[in-house]
């Protein structure tokens, strides 16, 4: 691995990790298409990797910092990672046997989804 790529790879990390303690949100959103578009990666390898990433217990200082503050719902936070690693295995295996042109086109129809809803979900709130 050269320097190049692995300063890109911090980047990535850091980049993610701080999305992901300020909204919430999955690294996944930021890694995998960061890996396809800036790391070449394909769309399988990006996946993976992005899974690998959340493997250890890497929000666990995002995690410590909201318990501190009294916003983590413990019992529901339980239930949900019960039901995400069933549901993980579920996508992984739907994935893995799928071609990756069409599970790119899944996922930018997926974060297009998502961020077209939060955006009219704003507007509306801010009328």
């Amino acid at each position: 691995m050269t320097g190049t790529l692995i300063t890109l790879m911090l980047l990535i990390g850091l980049f993610s990790g701080i999305a992901s303690g300020m909204f919430g949100i999955g690294g996944g959103v930021i890694i995998v298409p960061a890996l396809i578009y800036l790391a070449k990666f394909s769309q399988h390898a990006a996946i993976g990797t992005s899974l690998a990433v959340l493997l250890p217990p890497i929000g666990l200082l995002a995690v410590l910092e909201y318990y501190r503050q009294g916003n983590i719902d413990l019992k529901s936070a339980f239930i949900v990672a019960i039901a995400f690693m069933v549901g993980g295995w579920i996508g992984a295996n739907a994935a893995n046997h799928m071609n990756g042109h069409l599970l790119k086109l899944l996922f930018g129809i997926f974060v297009l989804g998502i961020g077209g809803y939060l955006v009219f979900d704003a507007v509306k709130l801010m009328k």
